[in-house]
């Protein structure tokens, strides 16, 4: 999914941008008055249309095949890092990496989804749908961070937990469970970014953090819009309506007193310009590494703890 519907007219204005410079290479001609007139333009499309989203269109930014992956993001802002995989029961999962490295000068385990960039890649990902044995290693990688006393970075972006006969067999549902009670168990800090899609327990299984946040046009929901619509309405062609009903967006979530705050965008969102959304991520993580370090371990487990207890209740 390379290019999203409502961006049509600021896509359009893009090829023709491309056309008249190759087209002022080939005849020498100065077109560049031309072109400063139209990337204006692109912009102020950009920002009335990203001000005004819809939920179901905010699902679509958050899928698009372009927004930064788990593995830029480590190669953007994580030192000297050591890929550990396997989850010393069954094998590895690629769909949920993980590992050691340095954080802004700070030791950190760092996990999180990763769908893929291609057809090769997402196929050896699963396209960020993780078995049980990702969760499962996920809280080896936990337990680790304990251990070793060093903070954990969780980035989410998963359609869900893989719904196969073979992780069923292998206990998807537990390995969920233990995954979201190590997180709630361990005295480290662990600070969680939903990056694109949070899908249901396969995203909670590693967002349940002391600090959680979503980039501006992502998404975090029990079950997708489809998905919904399929059960509710018994069709997918609801999935609109869904989408709204769901509250998915991260305003909504923000609303909802659910996640610590929103990450902003670039104007035109993630995709468009990685290297400045990958930064704002960081910024995030090291302000909030800043304000929970050094830590208790049992005040802070007991924080965390008392944080998701408050949500959903009346005041």
């Amino acid at each position: 999914m390379n290019q999203l519907e409502f961006e049509k007219p600021v896509l359009e204005l893009e090829a023709k941008i491309a056309e008249l410079r190759n087209v002022s290479g080939e005849d020498h001609m100065n077109i560049s008055e031309e072109i400063t007139r139209m990337t204006n333009k692109i912009d102020r499309l950009l920002i009335q249309t990203y001000s005004k989203l819809t939920p179901q269109q905010k699902v679509q930014v958050a899928r698009h095949q372009n927004r930064p992956h788990f593995t830029d993001y480590v190669r953007n802002f994580i030192e000297d890092f050591t890929p550990l995989a396997g989850d010393r029961n069954f094998g590895e999962d690629y769909a949920l990496m993980g590992g050691l490295g340095r954080f802004r000068g700070r030791s950190c385990v760092i996990l999180g989804h990763e769908k893929g960039s291609d057809t090769n890649s997402r196929i050896r990902h699963n396209f960020g749908m993780a078995r049980p044995e990702g969760y499962r290693k996920a809280q080896r990688l936990m337990h680790m961070a304990e251990q070793f006393q060093i903070p954990v970075i969780t980035l989410v972006d998963t359609a869900g937990a893989y719904p196969g006969v073979g992780a069923e067999e292998r206990g998807q549902a537990e390995a969920i469970a233990k995954s979201i009670e190590t997180c709630l168990r361990i005295q480290t800090p662990i600070v969680s970014v939903i990056i694109g899609e949070g899908g249901s327990g396969g995203a909670i299984a590693i967002a349940t953090a002391d600090k959680i946040f979503m980039l501006e046009h992502s998404i975090y929901s029990v079950i997708s819009p489809e998905g919904c619509a399929s059960i509710l309405w018994r069709s997918a062609t609801h999935a609109e309506d869904a989408a709204v009903a769901l509250k998915l967006t991260a305003q909504d979530l923000y609303n909802l007193k659910l996640i610590d705050g929103i990450i902003a965008e670039p104007i035109g969102g993630a995709h468009r310009k990685q290297e400045e959304t990958i930064n704002a991520v960081a910024r995030h993580i090291e302000k909030s590494f800043d304000a929970l370090i050094p830590w208790d371990g049992i005040k802070l487990k007991q924080k965390r703890r008392e944080k998701f207890l408050k949500m959903g209740r009346a005041a």
